[in-house]
């Protein structure tokens, strides 16, 4: 058996098995990143037991595979020991009863304790029927982690148990290996490397010292991009009139720029702009402003002449001085005509991406938790982003985002 004393150069992975037919291929696994020198410390579900033996993953790992969060008398509290060494966490099989139960943030056996006890990156390899694989509240679930950074190494085809043949075959162990060894190299997702520019929230146009023209943007849909970018591994930028929480785990990832007007904002973004992989402008800024007065207009004065002048457009000034290779996304928000506004829009502006919502549509736009968009490409093809939490809006619009990046450099 290798020792149990980790070497302080090696990657401490912990390994976990659900219990699925697949957890055979785990002990392959195994085998292959001791082999590479990883420091594995095995974590078997009580099903996983009933398919590979404790005793197994014991003779080939670091140290002894443990099965349960108690009785453990060399490690009293395991899941905490386990979640804060660790490198890299993989789950190889990851059933559907264990996708669900970390999407839920379950901790009812060591596995799933030890995912929630940790701030390691997690890789899950899926591994399931067909049938199982294609189940909504599955793809839900997977979509639910994905957005919060959880990398999955999505099952490939071939024969099941059983003798079936389809999706949902757990990726062969040498696949698994070089995942792993992208991860271990710094890895997160898709935008790994890439610098994203963000803007949020509505701008602010001073009138006097005391009142502003504005607009009802809360910021929550610029914030969420801001958090899920973060965890799909970009560095990310995101200038702000409004201050919202952000999640702990991202905060290192995000410089925020505070700003207030529209001309502030201008200049925070273009600045950026060129130095960005990628914007995204979701913030709603004001299409005028105002010359303010340096003294707070008073009622008994009468009625103020304010003369409105047209703001600089940002999406059109970014678009114009784009680099090579540079996704730019815009953000319509429509109450009427909303496809002919939007098609009339993305000709005018000539983003790679235009999100489009109706705000006047119930649970739709500005303020509310949930968005609903049309995602609306160069091409003038429309992909309808059905109502849904801003996070999971973020998580589709990211995607695409993903997708022409990786266009865009081959």
């Amino acid at each position: 058996m290798p020792s149990a004393t980790p070497n302080s150069s090696s990657p401490r992975i912990v390994l976990g098995v659900a219990g699925g037919i697949a957890a055979y291929k785990s002990v392959d696994l195994l085998r292959r990143l001791r082999d590479a020198n990883y420091f594995v410390s095995p974590v078997l579900t009580p099903d996983a037991t009933r398919f590979v033996g404790a005793v197994t993953f014991s003779a080939l790992a670091s140290e002894p595979a443990r099965t349960s969060l108690y009785g453990d008398p060399t490690t009293p509290i395991p899941h905490t020991y386990l979640g804060q060494h660790a490198d890299l966490i993989v789950v190889a099989p990851a059933t559907a009863h264990l996708i669900a139960r970390f999407a839920m943030g379950l901790a009812d056996d060591l596995l799933t304790a030890t995912l929630l006890a940790s701030r390691a990156p997690v890789l899950l390899c899926p591994a399931m029927h067909t049938e199982m694989w294609e189940q909504p509240s599955v793809q839900e679930n997977l979509a639910t982690l994905r957005r919060r950074g959880v990398l999955v190494l999505e099952p490939s085809s071939g024969v099941l148990a059983g003798g079936d043949v389809g999706t949902g075959r757990m990726r062969e162990p040498d696949e698994i290996v070089e995942m792993i060894e992208r991860i271990v190299r710094g890895y997160r997702g898709p935008l790994t490397g890439r610098r994203v520019l963000i803007s949020a929230g509505g701008t602010r146009e001073p009138i006097d010292p005391v009142r502003v023209l504005s607009n009802r943007s809360s910021g929550r849909q610029g914030y969420a991009l801001a958090e899920v970018a973060a965890r799909l591994g970009a560095k990310v930028t995101l200038v702000s009139t409004v201050e919202l929480g952000l999640a702990l785990d991202v905060v290192r990832s995000i410089e925020v720029v505070k700003v207030q007007s529209a001309a502030e904002m201008h200049d925070a973004v273009v600045s950026r702009a060129s130095q960005s992989d990628v914007v995204i402008m979701s913030a709603a800024v004001a299409d005028f402003t105002v010359e303010p007065s340096s003294s707070k207009l008073k009622k008994d004065a009468g009625i103020p002449q304010l003369t409105l002048v047209p703001t600089a457009d940002i999406l059109i000034d970014v678009v114009r001085n784009r680099s090579e290779g540079q996704v730019i996304v815009g953000f319509a928000a429509e109450t009427d005509d909303v496809k002919t506004n939007a098609l009339e829009k993305l000709r005018r502006k000539g983003v790679d991406l235009l999100v489009v919502n109706d705000v006047a549509a119930p649970g739709v736009g500005f303020e509310h938790p949930t968005n609903e968009v049309t995602l609306l490409d160069r091409d003038e093809v429309a992909e309808t982003v059905s109502l849904r939490s801003k996070e999971a809006i973020s998580l589709e619009i990211l995607t695409r985002v993903a997708s022409l990046l990786t266009q865009g450099a081959s």
